[in-house]
């Protein structure tokens, strides 16, 4: 395997050796430490390997219960939840929690490179190559910074050993993405054109994506925000200004549309296309995957989420929420009488013959392919175990299960089910969401999103028949465009780490958070609460409102005893009235008081905290 296509091993290259002593300080104002060269950043090549640790930022699988990664970041959403809450999300976080703004030590790292990189003789095209990268993983950097702490200082330049350098106020988060979408431009102008991700490199077209990404986020942020009145938006902003980063969003995501290098993987099984695409051990000649991370079980880089999934547990469960924002198979909502009839067997509501395909390519459902030498998904789920053998909510998730991998669902680190970073479905759905967001041309959201009803069987998008008016149905107020394009990109890219991004965003916390607790499937007035007999397949395992002397309730349900109707309330116990977020405080993260003390005051702690 070539070097390039082995990034995981890149601790032990001598230039990283070199960052390792740089001070972790506010700014970091400490200069690095010299390379190893007489004169660093000499060649093409050694400009390859310094950004090859920046590579790092992109989002990997996680490789235990409970922990950080593409397969489990949307817990505590209302799309997923773990047996514990998200401590942010239900408001739980506290001051004590915050967190160094350790983004500075690799933006330092950046501007150390783009103010040495002339160094470099050679190849001029591999140089503004490198260069592009730099300036991409710079950007991508100060937008996580935005996403967390609002407004932060703008840094392009190594700063020198100068305590009063640090004593700087904060900029406005509209200047720091402005420089962001900056770099992006600067980067889009350097980087190669690429029509496969196969050098697993950074290239023009993951630049314009990202620009597509992050303008998308900022000019829908800004203009929920501000239409809440809370803290968050930037005061004084004009619509205009709104309107300029949607637009930022359609454009670059059109760029990339238009260029025809990109396509929707589909081979005709509507039945398996989507979920094939999260198991591919590589995807270097995938034509919707724009930039991955390839995983390795033979050279032990691998993580382990097919294993904590494989028992249909994982200590984790889809939502209620979630499974009932997937269309019919006709493409209308799934409400009223045809839902609850369909609940009342378990898992009848899951069927690619009843809704969308993509909810059963997502979530498990009975008879499917489990593990090798056919273990099948069970009749119903393990809702009365323990620890990563226990489902939570009764709709387990099946997104990412390598289920023809033998040590795959049954070891720690050898799934290698990739780690997609960019993919055009992305692209589709923000252009098709920045269209809505402007008020366009509905056929322009339609044509976009074509491709992927396409390769799930559904019907196109009918913006007016799946409007969703049901009471309790968070975006019923929306208009129907907008209220489609979210729904297309919560199932579309479910389970895959968007959706707190996507509720903060939409300052639609207020809708979908306060006070409100996320719910599992049917139980009583269901097939499930029968198979608890004692001749059942729970065998009177389960315990609900009250136990036998000895032992414990083991499934919450909503509402009260002799209900006729009740779901699973996996969080009815700890989160009593529903999740606490503060509208006023948990849109963004509490920076430490010794970063503020850094700067004398002039950095200015987050509203609420």
């Amino acid at each position: 395997m070539k070097q390039d296509n082995k990034l995981k091993y890149l601790s032990v290259i001598w230039i990283l050796l070199a960052l390792v002593s740089c001070k972790k300080d506010f700014l970091e104002r400490k200069p690095l430490d010299a390379l190893s060269t007489a004169n660093p950043l000499a060649t093409p090549n050694e400009l390859r390997l310094y950004l090859n640790q920046f590579y790092n930022a992109f989002p990997v699988h996680p490789v235990n219960v409970g922990g950080t990664g593409i397969a489990f970041d949307d817990a505590g959403t209302d799309n997923m939840i773990f047996s514990s809450v998200n401590t942010r999300l239900t408001g739980q976080l506290a001051l004590s929690n915050a967190s160094s703004l350790s983004a500075y030590t690799t933006i330092r790292s950046l501007n150390y490179f783009l103010a040495n990189y002339k160094n470099a003789k050679g190849d001029q095209n591999l140089i503004n190559q490198y260069v592009g990268e730099a300036r991409f993983f710079r950007a991508l950097n100060y937008f996580n910074l935005v996403k967390g702490y609002g407004d932060v200082t703008w840094v392009n330049q190594v700063l020198p050993e100068d305590p009063e350098v640090m004593k700087v106020a904060r900029d406005p988060r509209t200047l720091v993405i402005d420089s962001v979408l900056k770099d992006l431009d600067v980067a889009i102008g350097l980087l190669p054109a690429a029509s496969s991700s196969a050098s697993m490199r950074v290239h023009k077209d993951v630049a314009l994506a990202y620009k597509s990404r992050i303008a998308l986020y900022e000019g829908t942020w800004q203009k929920y925000h501000q239409q809440k009145a809370d803290p968050f938006f930037t005061n004084g902003i004009s619509d205009d200004k709104i309107r300029n980063y949607l637009s930022q969003a359609r454009d670059a995501a059109l760029i990339v549309i238009s260029s025809g290098r990109w396509s929707i993987y589909n081979t005709g099984k509507p039945l398996q296309d989507y979920s094939d695409l999260f198991i591919s051990p590589d995807l270097s000649n995938n034509k919707e995957v724009m930039l991955w991370r390839k995983y390795n079980a033979g050279d032990n880089i691998g993580h382990s989420v097919s294993k904590y999934i494989s028992s249909d547990g994982g200590d984790l469960g889809l939502t209620l929420s979630l499974v009932d924002d997937y269309l019919t198979i006709n493409g209308t909502p799934f409400t009223g009488a045809e839902r609850l009839n369909a609940q009342r067997k378990y898992a009848q509501e899951l069927l690619p013959t009843l809704r969308d395909p993509r909810l059963s390519q997502t979530a498990g459902v009975p008879g499917q392919p489990m593990k090798p030498v056919n273990v099948l998904v069970p009749s119903f789920p393990p809702i009365d175990q323990t620890g990563f053998n226990k489902n939570t909510t009764g709709y387990p998730m099946h997104k990412f299960l390598e289920y023809g991998n033998s040590s795959a669902t049954t070891d720690d680190f050898k799934s290698m089910a990739p780690g997609i970073a960019i993919r055009y479905a992305e692209v589709l759905l923000n252009y098709a969401e920045a269209i809505a967001e402007l008020g366009g041309d509905q056929s322009q959201i339609v044509n976009a999103l074509k491709p992927l009803r396409d390769r799930a069987g559904m019907p196109q998008v009918d913006v007016i028949k799946e409007f969703n008016t049901a009471a309790d149905y968070p975006f019923k107020n929306l208009s129907p465009a907008v209220q489609a394009v979210r729904r297309e990109r919560r199932v579309e890219l479910a389970c895959e780490g968007f959706r707190t991004d996507d509720i903060l965003r939409w300052a639609a916390a207020d809708l979908i958070l306060v006070n409100k607790r996320q719910l599992g499937t049917l139980f009583t007035g269901s097939d499930l609460a029968e198979q608890n007999a004692p001749s059942g397949f729970y065998k009177g395992a389960i315990y609900y409102d009250t136990a036998p002397q000895g032992k414990s309730v083991n499934l919450f349900l909503t509402g009260n005893p002799g209900d006729q109707i009740r779901y699973i309330d996996p969080h009815k116990n700890v989160l009593p009235t529903g999740y606490r977020f503060n509208l006023q405080r948990d849109y963004l993260l509490p920076i430490q008081q010794r970063m503020l003390q850094l700067t004398d005051g002039k950095w200015k702690q987050n509203p609420g905290w």
